[in-house]
């Protein structure tokens, strides 16, 4: 009982109960809007939503110039200092403001161009000017979490995405219904702006936004720190999701749009379950690794997250698998029953990519750029030949095939860089 009192008490425990509760229902979201998404617009027009969202990534990380993991790291370490965390804040939003108008110029005037890219002979020139509208207020929603994220404010982290979801939900639906395929990717667009109001709501019961935007704080050696993380970022947050699209590109031409939407349908049970542990490692994990200061410290972070968050983790992929055809059933349409074949080797990359999660969190924390420049771009070099070449043998399931290659060979790098820290003698196992 005293175990289990110290459990329950436990900070890790409270923000992981609610990060739970967030992703369950996140995950009945997911159920519904899946459903929606196979019945009104079928296996071609969730391959074009997959290509959108890969889009909606990578402008959304250029357009925040991957500064987030700067701003949690800075803010937490200054937290208590209001001039520094109004330095670091204020730098953060004027320079993503002078970016974020340069690159919705550019979206709105070549338009065309990029539809052609992401949808081919499909006209949606509108859905990328809308996104030129909306990117700013999700863009400034990802800033604010940060900083809230920064501040160890966790569980008002939590509540946004939790608000953001439920809005989402009711607008999705609504779109999907009504408009087919243009309200999916509409949807796909407009759901994540939703958060700005949200999380505007909440930072201003921690801080006065305007006197912390002021341009007096603006700060230049801040800016540099922080665009060290811009190329951490742009490897994996830029470019990853360009080879995705490319490689649905090659997968319809190779195919067919079908093959593409099966991949994308279940990339999306993926993201799922692998919401819990990404979410949780980001606003719980994070920041901890961001403030330790010695290997022991460290190695108490990395094992309290395999201990307490992987293993439980990988119990559950076993469930999905024996469950994948009833899940497959519940959120799709019998045109998606190809997808059962993709559940293994798909499980298998995301336990290796969900191992690797906390490891690479280590880059980013303490600004490891080289080596997270240098494993970033040999994994997603592994993921796009092995897509194409595991593609010509053996179709569709080829491509998850090359995923779950991928994360065991970066999951192997990133144990070797890390092994002493990980298999360091005479250092406990922490409690939660």
């Amino acid at each position: 009982m005293a175990l289990l009192s110290r459990i329950l008490k436990a900070e890790l425990f409270k923000i992981t109960s609610l990060n739970a509760l967030s992703i369950v229902l996140k995950i009945a979201i997911g159920l519904v809007t899946s459903k929606v998404i196979a019945v009104f617009v079928g296996p071609l027009g969730m391959g074009l939503v997959g290509n959108l969202r890969n889009f909606l990534s990578a402008a959304e990380s250029w357009g925040t110039l991957g500064f987030q993991h700067g701003i949690v790291k800075y803010v937490a370490e200054h937290k208590d200092d209001k001039e520094k965390v109004a330095t670091v804040f204020s730098t953060a939003f004027w320079t993503i403001t002078t970016v974020l108008i340069l690159t919705c110029l550019f979206l709105f005037v070549f338009a065309e161009s990029v539809n052609q890219w992401l949808f081919g002979s499909f006209n949606y020139v509108h859905i990328i000017q809308v996104l030129a509208l909306a990117l700013p207020w999700y863009v400034f929603s990802l800033v604010f979490v940060a900083v809230l994220n920064g501040l160890e404010q966790y569980q008002q982290v939590v509540k946004i995405n939790m608000i953001g979801n439920v809005i989402g939900l009711v607008f999705s639906v609504y779109l999907i219904t009504y408009y087919q395929t243009v309200g999916a990717l509409t949807a796909v667009i407009l759901t994540p702006a939703f958060l700005f109001v949200v999380s505007l709501i909440y930072l201003r019961k921690q801080l006065l936004i305007t006197e912390y935007l002021s341009l007096r704080f603006f700060n230049l050696s801040i800016l540099k720190s922080l665009s060290g993380y811009s190329l951490m970022f742009f490897i994996s947050a830029v470019i990853s999701p360009f080879v995705y699209l490319e490689i649905r590109n090659e997968m319809i031409v190779t195919l067919g749009h079908d093959s593409a939407g099966y991949w994308e349908a279940v990339n999306r049970v993926s993201t799922y379950y692998l919401m819990f542990v990404s979410t949780l490692a980001g606003v719980y994990f994070f920041p901890r690794l961001s403030l330790t200061k010695s290997i022991k410290e460290t190695q108490h972070v990395f094992w309290s997250y395999y201990r307490w968050i992987w293993s439980l983790f990988t119990a559950g992929l076993f469930v999905i698998y024996f469950f994948r055809e009833w899940i497959v059933a519940l959120l799709f349409t019998p045109a998606f029953e190809p997808v059962n074949e993709l559940f293994f080797w798909q499980l298998f990359g995301d336990a290796f990519k969900a191992a690797s999660l906390i490891l690479g969190y280590q880059f980013l924390a303490k600004k490891m750029t080289a080596h997270f420049l240098i494993t970033e771009t040999i994994s997603i070099l592994v993921m796009y030949f092995s897509s194409l070449y595991f593609m010509k043998e053996f179709q569709t399931e080829g491509v998850v095939m090359a995923y779950a290659l991928t994360y065991v060979i970066y999951f192997t790098i990133l144990v070797v860089v890390f092994r002493k820290v990980l298999f360091g003698r005479n250092l406990a196992l922490p409690n939660p």
